[in-house]
């Protein structure tokens, strides 16, 4: 496992708007609603990690590719915590299209699915030509061909015509205004907002979560 940083909230401007920061919610921790978020591992688990993440932003490409298989590997499926994803689209206007798409994946097609489709979609953010993907209705009915029946795409096309992701969306949106989130990927530990820079201090944070009885 990398001991190295693999990350600092705020790097890239891209992926950040104006730093807005509520001490007390961050440093004291808060209760986040878990029921009907899509998420990873064992019911049982006794911590909730959450990524609040935009498919548009690089780092929040770079954190499922590099660094969600470490998590899971380590935390997840060793019983530790389970992983949970949440919307909070900022950078353009196709990020909020994504994430109410990849809602309603989950809303008809269930939790499965939609780990597959979220995790095809930012392997998809990018072309092999290095150009970023507009992340439009046909582009994402496409991604969501490669892991879904031609009947559960037709299924998910209606219910996004209906607006069906939309509640889900907003939901998440004001649970990220509520904790102060104001860049992605922002990552809370038993209801804490993370702030360390290495593995073993995730892994620290986790385990005094699981300890607290967060």
């Amino acid at each position: 496992m990398s001991k190295k940083i693999f990350w600092i909230i705020g790097v890239v401007a891209v992926c950040l708007i104006a730093i807005v920061v509520l001490t007390d919610v961050k440093e004291k921790g808060v209760n986040i609603e878990y029921e009907e978020q899509p998420y990873i591992g064992e019911e049982s688990a006794p911590v909730e990690i959450v990524e609040f993440g935009d498919y548009k932003c690089p780092h929040c490409e770079e954190f499922n590719n590099s660094l969600f298989p470490i998590i899971n590997k380590e935390l997840v499926e060793t019983g530790k915590a389970k992983f949970y994803f949440m919307n909070y689209s900022f950078i353009a206007a196709d990020s909020i299209t994504a994430a109410q798409f990849a809602e309603t994946v989950y809303k008809e097609l269930g939790n499965e699915k939609f780990w597959e489709f979220h995790h095809l979609l930012f392997a998809n953010q990018i072309t092999e030509s290095g150009q970023e993907n507009v992340m439009t209705e046909e582009f994402l009915k496409a991604v969501l061909e490669k892991v879904a029946s031609p009947e559960e795409t037709e299924k998910v096309m209606l219910a996004f015509s209906k607006n069906e992701g939309k509640e889900a969306w907003d939901k998440d949106m004001a649970t990220a205004k509520n904790l102060g989130v104001s860049s992605t990927p922002a990552i809370f530990i038993g209801g804490k907002e993370f702030k360390g820079r290495t593995m073993d201090d995730f892994i620290k944070m986790v385990d005094e979560a699981a300890t607290s009885g967060k």
